[in-house]
């Protein structure tokens, strides 16, 4: 048996907002495009988790939105700003074979790096940015049973590449 992890970094935020804190903070025009676009790769890649596992921040909860996944959504503090520790340990929790983390830098750069066994040939991999989303592939029964370096990258896109911008 498989599981699936599609990581994704929240689409870009708006700076220049009157949010009263940093976990308010939501999508600029640009991100809103982005997550959009994010959701139709995944569909058309066939890509599409039985999970959602999300920061509570403003901007992770308006990508999952916009994204456009008719599954169910675990908002929790936890992964908001979360080390790549952290993220283990909620993944480690999913109850779903096809589960989608959405995050934040720098943790889930991090988390990227160590829990794929070879990085994929990508110039924007290792600084992750906005909206950068990894799907990898586990040769485990259960999440329970996931292990650091084990994964193996089916892909990796950036939103720019998918906008043509």
């Amino acid at each position: 048996m498989t599981c699936t992890l599609i990581l994704t970094r929240h689409a870009k935020s708006a700076w220049d907002t009157s949010a009263p804190s940093d976990h308010s903070r939501p999508l600029n025009k640009r991100g809103r495009a982005s997550a959009k676009a994010l959701g139709d790769w995944l569909r058309d890649m066939k890509q599409l988790p039985d999970q959602v596992l999300s920061s509570s921040s403003q901007r992770t909860r308006e990508t999952y939105e916009l994204l456009g996944m008719k599954v169910p959504a675990v908002f929790t503090e936890r992964l908001y700003h979360a080390s790549s520790d952290i993220i283990f340990q909620v993944l480690r929790e999913a109850a779903h074979p096809q589960t989608m983390i959405l995050g934040h830098n720098p943790g889930i750069a991090a988390f990227a790096h160590a829990i794929v066994n070879h990085p994929p040939d990508h110039s924007r991999f290792d600084d992750f940015p906005t909206g950068a989303t990894l799907i990898a592939r586990f040769d485990i029964d259960t999440w329970n049973d996931l292990t650091w370096s084990s994964g193996k990258v089916l892909d990796f896109t950036v939103p720019r590449e998918l906008l043509g911008a």
